[in-house]
């Protein structure tokens, strides 16, 4: 699996970081989405596609 996203549609809401802190983080400066880890373990898909379901700004891509 691949984890992409889209900084330009990004909110700063951090749900994502709430979902799967080992894979997003925010940014100290704008809030702003960061992947930790663009090539999770398989493990991590149901945690991911959550994490992909409630960003408001559907900004995170499954790959």
């Amino acid at each position: 699996m691949r984890v992409t996203v889209d900084r330009d549609r990004c909110v700063a809401s951090g749900q994502c970081a709430v979902i799967a802190p080992a894979v997003f983080d925010q940014g100290e400066e704008d809030g702003l989405v960061v992947v930790l880890d663009h090539a999770p373990s398989p493990e991590q898909k149901p945690e991911l596609e959550e994490a992909a379901f409630v960003c408001p700004a559907r900004a995170i891509a499954l790959e």
